[in-house]
């Protein structure tokens, strides 16, 4: 019986020492492929990042500034034809008489200008929005809608 007491493992601490510590043969080549592995996948996620984001910024940047026909995305919507846009109907802009009108009947909403007497102005016709006739014209070049209700002003053919 005290030839078992003596074989029964015992931790103690002052035993446990990592100098015969090693690792051999799969077990290292199964890691090194592991830690290879994860690297290639961080860095091919980083670089799919680096390229979605260099693409989107460089969409803006030709989005803002002048629109080559052959960078146009395809489902932006075009603007309107010079002939549709000089075919829109110009007034006088008369200053209502009551205390009563908005501050939005009296400006353009484009360049924030207020709206002279007598002064042509351009009027939507789906919505009756007015604007100055030059601020309207360049954003009609690029939209086809009306900027503050965004209602099209394109005609569906009928085909």
């Amino acid at each position: 019986m005290a030839t078992q007491d003596s074989q029964s493992f015992h931790w103690r601490y002052d035993e446990l020492d990592d100098k015969n510590f090693q690792i051999r043969g799969r077990t290292l080549f199964f890691i090194i492929v592991l830690f290879s592995v994860i690297f290639l996948i961080t860095l091919l996620f980083l670089y799919a990042r680096w390229i979605c984001r260099s693409s989107s910024s460089s969409a803006a940047v030709s989005d803002t500034t002048t629109l080559s026909p052959h960078v146009r995305p395809c489902s932006r919507p075009q603007g309107l034809d010079s002939a549709v846009i000089d075919s829109l109907p110009i007034t006088l802009h008369h200053r209502p008489s009551t205390s009563s009108a908005s501050s939005g009947e009296s400006e353009c909403c484009i360049c924030i200008g207020e709206f002279e007497e007598g002064e042509k102005v351009k009027v939507l016709p789906n919505c009756c929005h007015t604007y100055h006739c030059e601020c309207v014209d360049k954003w009609l070049t690029i939209h086809s809608s009306c900027p503050i209700c965004r209602a099209s002003l394109v005609v569906d053919s009928p085909v």
